[in-house]
């Protein structure tokens, strides 16, 4: 019973994050077309970080006529709205993960899985960097690397895919 609440809460959460995401886009004076709305959609209901080929291709389900192009402009503005969160694998493949709103992910080295986790700690570094060096923190983005534990069940190494692919 408690597995069954924390999912919903988890897809409540991914709900709310989506309709967020179609607000700041509204806001910042853009249109929520098919295509941005099929990605977006593709991003909030995959937990892995995806290359823009796959977002592409899972993205042609739900919109059929959708674009390759497309999937890159989109992501690029996605991208420097904050929505999206580029996601650099050791493939030197760029992905892409729905933006968390601190940017605190675990990333898989083998599936590629991003998950979000809460880094309450941070703050005290950022402000020890900022006295240090003066600079003003606007952002900031830590990400983690490992093996999930799928992939620790696994025992298969964390090198790149079979094929090499991204």
């Amino acid at each position: 019973m408690m597995m069954v609440v924390m999912m919903m809460m988890k897809h409540h959460t991914r709900d709310d994050r989506g309709r967020a995401a179609l607000r700041r886009l509204r806001e910042a004076g853009y249109r929520i077309t098919r295509p941005r709305q099929a990605i977006l959609q593709v991003l909030h209901e995959h937990q892995e970080g995806l290359s823009p080929e796959e977002i592409h291709e899972l993205g042609e389900a739900i919109y059929p006529p959708l674009g390759l192009v497309t999937v890159y402009r989109t992501l690029d503005l996605l991208d420097e709205l904050g929505l999206v969160r580029r996601v650099h694998s050791e493939e030197r493949c760029q992905r892409y993960a729905s933006a968390a709103p601190h940017g605190h992910y675990l990333v898989c080295r083998k599936c590629h899985r991003v998950s979000e986790f809460p880094c309450k700690g941070l703050d005290a570094v950022v402000d020890a960097v900022q006295e240090r060096t003066e600079y003003q923190v606007t952002d900031h983005l830590l990400e983690l690397r490992g093996l999930c534990p799928s992939c620790q069940a696994d025992g298969t190494d964390a090198g790149i895919s079979a094929d090499g692919s991204c």
